[in-house]
């Protein structure tokens, strides 16, 4: 199919692509709060239906333990190559929902000064319900324009928020269904809509939880306070310890592995277009920071991480109440850079929170999960195809680039079904993921439908 087809066939349906993405953002379809899990199998049943009705052979809905997969496919040719797509249809909590501009289940669009053709403002607008979208319509526009050139599998996960616990299962026991080439993936950035990108690397995630306890009750500040150990003083002491005044993180052995890059190599990395002033204009923030002796771009894409997702303790009500808590709590999440394992890293946070605990509370450290990091070689056939259709839509060749956040699935991929996976994303940072106005760009979904279906054509022909 011509490229001038494409492109007329999203025209021609541009309205109604967008209509039925919105569909899909209407439903709540939150993985980590069990009262939504009507919503999620709702979503389950709704992308299944719209592959259907876009010409898969097969679709249906696989229990897991969890929440479902769904899987659909379309095989014209067994002797040509497949391609399996991944993506998921959970979303991040909206909370803290009077920060959002409007409700995060009502998509509306917005024009903004990054999107001036409009962005869809909704929860999982751009993580990952609309980039998931963009290959079901490309789906469709090769399957009615008879132009589709290879094999396609699709597995839609619905627990990719919630660290994929029971994927890793579903996939063992698919193996053979699975079978494919290569996979592609759209849950990535590009660097900005004149700038293209793929995503050539990802951090892998160690995600603990801690818990201080102090007195066995709560006490009044007034009588006990200055005689007995406050949790919520010690958790804050305790975790301000581990970075030091670089923004060194002082986990013994955390940096044993890291793997170090080239002179040549961080050079590389830092030629992709990065502005500094619009970056803290972006955040409202008046400087950067992070470790020491390494870029913002390397800070975020090759460097390993520890930041606090979450604290809590004590009194948080209206009003005041002088209470001395009996326990505090905190989520601490790590992102590592490739040769970190997340299992050994969560073992080495674990011993140092509990050496570094003083005898006045005790702790207790639960792993969540976890995700192991990624990289993407740049010589092979299907990243030159991924290449290849990006340089024709945008009209430039995209920059390999290192993502800062983590798919813990694409290590899981490379295990089981021995395949690599091409990160394809063609969302922004600064598009709210996981946050208020999470939002994505109207140009970028048709521009992602427009470019998926030139991936299949090039990649197929490399093969050949």
């Amino acid at each position: 199919m011509e490229h001038t087809q494409i492109k007329e066939y999203i025209q021609a349906n541009k309205q109604r692509f967008l209509d039925e993405l919105m569909e899909l953002l209407r439903i709540p379809s939150v993985s980590a709060k069990p009262e939504h899990a009507p919503d999620m199998l709702q979503m389950a049943e709704a992308i299944k239906a719209k592959f259907v009705a876009a010409g898969a052979d097969k679709a249906e809905v696989c229990a897991t333990k969890g929440y479902p997969v769904v899987y659909a496919e379309k095989i014209i040719d067994a002797k040509l190559p497949t391609i399996l797509v991944y993506g998921h249809y959970d979303v991040q909590p909206a909370d803290p929902l009077n920060l959002w501009d409007s409700p995060p289940f009502e998509p509306v669009i917005k024009k903004t000064a990054i999107h001036p053709d409009g962005a869809i403002f909704a929860r999982g607008s751009c993580d990952d319900k609309g980039q998931m979208f963009m290959h079901l319509k490309a789906f469709e526009l090769m399957m009615k324009n008879n132009s589709l050139p290879c094999n396609v599998k699709f597995m839609i996960e619905g627990e990719e928020e919630v660290g994929s616990a029971n994927l890793g299962a579903w996939v063992v026991e698919n193996k053979q269904r699975l079978k494919a080439d290569v996979i592609l993936i759209s849950d990535t950035s590009i660097i900005a809509n004149d700038t293209p990108s793929i995503d050539v690397g990802l951090r892998g995630l160690a995600y603990m939880e801690v818990e201080v306890t102090g007195p066995n009750r709560d006490l009044h500040s007034g009588v006990y306070g200055g005689a007995v150990a406050n949790p919520i003083n010690i958790l804050c002491k305790m975790i301000a310890s581990m970075h030091d005044e670089n923004n060194h993180i002082t986990i013994p052995g955390f940096y044993d592995k890291v793997m170090q890059l080239s002179a040549e190599e961080r050079a590389d990395l830092n030629k992709a277009p990065f502005n500094l002033d619009n970056f803290k204009k972006d955040l409202n923030i008046a400087e950067e920071q992070g470790e020491k002796g390494y870029t913002t771009n390397e800070r975020t894409g090759i460097r390993p991480t520890l930041d606090v997702n979450g604290i809590w303790g004590g009194y948080t009500g209206d009003g005041a109440k002088t209470v001395l808590p009996s326990k505090a709590f905190a989520k601490i999440s790590m992102r590592l850079v490739p040769n970190q394992s997340s299992h050994e890293i969560s073992d080495l946070f674990a011993k140092h929170f509990e050496r570094i605990a003083p005898k006045s509370v005790k702790v207790k450290v639960t792993a969540h999960h976890g995700g192991e990091p990624v990289m993407v070689s740049t010589s092979s056939k299907a990243y030159n195809a991924a290449a290849t259709a990006m340089e024709q839509s945008y009209g430039k060749k995209p920059i390999p680039t290192r993502g800062g956040g983590s798919i813990p699935i694409v290590a899981l991929f490379k295990k089981e079904l021995g395949l690599d996976s091409i990160l394809f994303g063609f969302g922004l940072d600064s598009d709210a993921l996981h946050s208020p106005n999470e939002h994505y760009g109207v140009f970028n979904y048709f521009k992602g439908i427009e470019t998926i279906p030139l991936f299949y054509k090039y990649y197929t022909a490399s093969i050949k």
